[in-house]
């Protein structure tokens, strides 16, 4: 790289993102009505549009888009328009940001999904350790089946991940009574409403953490740095009757290996290698294995907050300040 082209490059970004708040009107397309109407009311000279992005532009100009949550996202719809920011509603973007047209920035949901994440990341962990399953089963059959289960109080802990979602899992670990150890990029000490300090190992020390862990929760983002972290080899280091919980990624996951290893250990999980599971897929019946279809952020939560996001990036971006939550491209 030649000295200073970096800086040219972030200086002509920054004047790409500040050159759509000039004009009196300011277009934002969101892909739903529900959503349009949770923006309201709207600053004088804001305009709101819902845009599918499966039918023609409602202009050539478009202050923020805002693709589908889930589903198709027909990222090509944006060629040939200027658009001073693709706004995501996912925190992943791995799947999206090289879909976009070169030029055009992008933001993800960072502050959107990571509450609902943590308390389902939570939820699958008290459910595994209490067998819930088991027991709604058993009232389903009309069975009285009483038994001692798994306690998360005095539990050791390993989050793998100390990212949004992460910091947001620990803070609410505080009230259980746990021990709470993290894996994240480097080796530091984090400060955790709750916890007070939770020591944070780099990456590389993950295969000699795992061995003491009773429950470890994952909420590493996707890409080639953490595919497969969880492989054979890994999944071996676990102790026997260990948990993990996944909401990360399942892309982290071996997901043949995790099925060799069911039984002997356990698994709560989110996210999974293949999306949508097929029909027949032995993860669906392995042994101590508990399923939830990708819902971590599909909450009540989710809409509200997403608004919110919006409404910042319409007043930053008004004001000729750079959008908050973007990705480097």
């Amino acid at each position: 790289m030649r000295p200073g082209s970096g800086r040219r490059r972030v200086d002509r970004s920054r004047s790409a993102l500040t050159a759509y708040a000039r004009g009196v009107s300011f277009l934002v397309t969101v892909p739903t009505a529900d959503l349009a109407a949770d923006l309201h009311p709207l600053p004088e000279g804001v305009e709101v549009r819902v845009w599918d992005m499966a039918t023609p532009p409602p202009a050539q100009r478009i202050d923020i888009v805002v693709p589908s949550y889930l589903g198709r996202q027909r990222l090509s719809a944006l060629q040939g328009l200027e658009v001073g920011l693709v706004q995501g509603q996912m925190i992943g973007y791995e799947a999206i940001i090289d879909r976009i047209p070169a030029g055009i920035p992008f933001a993800n949901a960072a502050s959107v999904h990571e509450p609902a994440t943590a308390e389902l990341a939570l939820a699958l962990t008290l459910a595994a350790q209490r067998e819930l399953p088991r027991f709604v089963r058993a009232q389903e059959a009309g069975v009285w089946d009483r038994g001692f289960t798994s306690s998360l109080a005095d539990r050791r802990v390993l989050l793998v991940g100390i990212g949004g979602v992460g910091t947001a899992i620990a803070r609410r670990l505080a009230g259980f009574e746990v021990s709470v150890t993290a894996v994240g990029r480097s080796s530091r000490i984090e400060q955790v409403d709750g916890l007070g300090t939770v020591p944070v190992h780099p990456l590389a020390a993950l295969p000699s953490l795992l061995p003491e862990a009773e429950i470890v929760i994952l909420s590493l983002p996707g890409g080639e740095a953490t595919h497969r972290l969880f492989d054979a080899a890994m999944l071996a280091r676990m102790a026997d009757d260990a948990l993990l919980v996944n909401v990360g990624r399942g892309t982290l996951v071996d997901t043949d290996a995790l099925v060799a290893e069911a039984g002997r250990i356990r698994a709560a999980l989110d996210v999974m290698d293949p999306e949508p599971l097929p029909e027949g897929h032995p993860l669906w019946n392995a042994p101590g294995v508990l399923l939830t279809p990708h819902v971590g952020g599909a909450s009540s939560a989710m809409e509200p907050r997403m608004a919110a996001l919006v409404r910042t990036q319409i007043d930053r971006m008004r004001a000729g300040e750079e959008p908050i939550n973007l990705i480097p491209r």
